[in-house]
């Protein structure tokens, strides 16, 4: 009984178009693929494979009772082969199932490669739903893939290697082995290497585990992401679901000075700087920047204290112009070299003479500056221990800038707007040398 199929398939049952048909139908081509090889219309191969659809089902009608029941109990699952089918129906194994797969109400499941071919199931999305499921339980070790694939609902005999390495799969192999989220490799793979260094690390340890090329890009992708962790005042990077481990309370150094001049009331700079450092451990230099913050100042007396509590604001001295920079008259110019980080879109650390010059004498401070068209406004801001522009990409990729070109910041103090210009010179510039050493486009 078992091999009713088969003897219905060979003994003409079918001519030879419609096994024809079948046949390319199986083998994954389109009806009109196998239309066109055969010298018909689409529409003729669709009538065709509907016809001998018909007839094998109403051949099993006779044959086997239940037997769209059967299918659709093994088919309940988020993705099963063909031979699973034909075991459950005890038929021989044969590509003229696939028909009554298909009478049944079957599909191949969907994934992010496309229809999964020999895999049928009652709902063809519940495959897609079970490997995102996988890709959300990532990053985990290549030994570990068989587990989250089985906790992910996936089935144990699916060709996974087949589909996570189709260039659709949300998922990657990093260099050691180990399964990522493709669009965040870098902070994936960082998780990983922390998890399996059991401690914390500097960002340097971490440029090559996250294909990084500079600190500054590991600490800026770590501080997106919450998984991760900055162990101030050390600096280095921890998970966060590490609650074991002892730090700071307070983020940044200024947090920690303030609340010992909340808590205790006016101290003298070497009370205060030996306070801070018992729970915040930094350099006297760091902590005497933080004494421009507009929430501290100096008593009568030369004590520290808020000045929401009546202190006077400490100013540092006023720093050397730098070449860099010169201002005439309400006129105020910078030459902002281009980087890496300038084209990123990253914010761009300047002298702090700029701020002191714009009145920023506190931190934290900014004055914001309008800019023609439709670009974003230019802020110059103060930190406690560095100054800041925003970010210039927009206008460096108008101006066609590369790496090692120079941009001409030119700010207005009267009416506080900005302009930033190509500040190369002429003999001495990387993208004109750039464009002239170009071949020259050729036209087909």
């Amino acid at each position: 009984m078992g091999e009713w199929l088969v003897r219905a398939w060979e003994t003409g049952v079918f001519d030879e178009r419609e096994r024809a048909v079948v046949a390319g139908r199986s083998a994954g081509r389109t009806l009109g693929e196998v239309g066109a090889a055969l010298g018909l219309s689409r529409e003729r191969a669709r009538q065709i494979q509907n016809q001998a659809r018909k007839r094998l089902t109403e051949m099993a009608d006779i044959v086997q009772d239940g037997w769209r029941e059967t299918i659709r109990t093994a088919g309940a699952v988020p993705a099963a082969p063909r031979e699973a089918f034909a075991a459950a129906l005890g038929v021989v194994d044969h590509l003229a199932l696939n028909e009554l797969l298909s009478a049944a109400g079957l599909n191949a499941p969907q994934t992010w490669a496309g229809p999964l071919r020999g895999w049928w199931s009652v709902d063809p999305g519940a495959l897609g739903g079970a490997l995102c499921r996988l890709v959300d339980a990532a990053p985990f070790r290549g030994d570990e893939l068989g587990r989250a694939a089985a906790e992910a609902g996936l089935p144990a005999d699916l060709p996974l290697a087949e589909l996570l390495t189709h260039s659709e799969s949300r998922l990657a192999l990093s260099p050691d082995g180990h399964w990522v989220r493709r669009k965040a490799r870098g902070r994936d793979a960082a998780y990983l290497w922390l998890l399996e260094a059991g401690r914390p690390c500097q960002p340097k340890e971490l440029l090559a585990p996250m294909a990084a090329t500079t600190v500054a890009a590991v600490r800026e992708a770590l501080r997106r992401d919450d998984r991760f962790r900055q162990i101030r005042p050390e600096g280095t990077w921890s998970l966060t679901e590490w609650t074991h481990l002892r730090a700071s309370p307070y983020a940044t150094a200024v947090e920690a000075m303030i609340a010992v001049v909340t808590k205790s009331g006016p101290l003298s700079r070497a009370q205060l700087f030996a306070r801070v450092m018992e729970l915040h451990p930094v350099t006297p230099w760091r902590l005497t920047q933080c004494l421009i913050s507009d929430q501290l100042g100096e008593t009568p007396d030369g004590l520290i204290d808020l000045v929401s509590r009546g202190a006077r604001p400490l100013e540092e001295e006023e720093p050397a112009q730098p070449d860099s920079m010169a201002v005439e008259g309400d006129v105020l110019g910078a030459r902002i070299p281009v980087t890496r980080d300038v084209l990123r879109g990253s914010g761009i650390n300047v002298h702090t003479w700029l701020t002191w010059r714009l009145g920023l004498r506190q931190a934290p401070m900014s004055r914001t500056f309008a800019t023609a068209g439709e670009h974003p406004p230019l802020i110059v801001r103060r930190h406690t221990s560095s100054a800041q522009l925003s970010s210039l990409r927009r206008q460096a990729l108008e101006l066609e800038v590369v790496d090692g070109c120079v941009l001409a910041v030119v700010l207005r103090l009267d009416d506080d707007t900005a302009r930033v210009g190509h500040g190369c010179a002429p003999d001495a510039c990387p993208a004109r040398r750039a464009r002239v050493a170009a071949p020259p486009a050729v036209n087909v």
